[in-house]
């Protein structure tokens, strides 16, 4: 099935999300977080089972939103004149068993990737951490490019999380968000937390936050940090003598 046989609303969406994730590619190398044609974001297209993401082989400084290619949820190609990403099984899996993710990055980032190369999870002892993931950066299982292994091992893992983000081990992060800029903060997020916690390492064993005090930062960062504060308004005499009556 082409593009043109969906309806006028999903053709305009799609053309919308290639130009979200045609600019949310440049936020890659811009963090430094890929080199070459190496990575990629997708996003899921509201109103149809579909999804944009990067061509195959494709450099960053020639992206464009009509390069962008679209999947259906199986992964195949529905319009495009490129090859999609050699990762598109894997994000396809996603949207299919994870409806409500709405965002998926890959990315090979240095930091991120050297815990994913000795199999180990990043501890959760920075209060960062606690905000952006709930716990620690889990590892996923080991699997090929080529069917939906990736895609199993990047669900089962980030379901019995409540992290973003999975380091794939021997391969590197891989991100969701509602949408791909919340992915795409995550693949920051993750390598910044992965460098840091390295870091420490040097230094000594780094100091683990206790579960209580990630649950509560987690808790207040996802559902009170950056909300709108409703103004209110000053009391006025009148009204602070009425209180003062009232509470005698």
């Amino acid at each position: 099935m082409g593009l043109d046989e969906y309806s006028a609303e999903v053709r305009a969406e799609v053309a919308r999300v290639r130009e979200v994730v045609a600019r949310l590619h440049a936020e890659l190398p811009r963090w430094g977080l890929v080199v070459w044609t190496a990575g990629n974001v997708s996003q899921r297209v509201a109103g149809a089972e579909l999804f944009v993401i990067k061509p195959s082989g494709v450099t960053y400084d020639e992206l464009t939103p009509e390069s962008m290619v679209v999947c259906d949820l199986e992964g195949t190609l529905v319009d495009g004149t490129r090859s999609p990403s050699s990762d598109t099984a894997a994000h396809a899996y996603v949207y299919r068993h994870m409806p409500e993710v709405g965002g998926v990055v890959h990315t090979h980032s240095t930091y991120a990737t050297a815990w994913a190369a000795r199999g180990e999870a990043v501890p959760c002892v920075l209060t960062m951490m606690a905000d952006e993931f709930g716990g620690d950066v889990p590892i996923g299982p080991f699997a090929l490019i080529g069917d939906d292994s990736i895609g199993r091992g990047i669900v089962d893992t980030l379901r019995a999380s409540r992290s973003p983000a999975v380091l794939m081990q021997n391969h590197g992060p891989f991100t969701i968000g509602a949408d791909a800029r919340g992915a795409v903060k995550a693949a920051v997020m993750v390598e910044e937390v992965a460098r840091t916690v390295h870091i420490a390492r040097q230094l000594g064993e780094p100091l683990r936050i206790p579960q209580a005090d990630i649950d509560a930062l987690y808790d207040r960062y996802q559902h009170v940090y950056g909300q709108t504060a409703t103004p209110t308004r000053p009391t006025t005499a009148a009204e602070a003598t009425a209180n003062q009556e009232s509470a005698r």
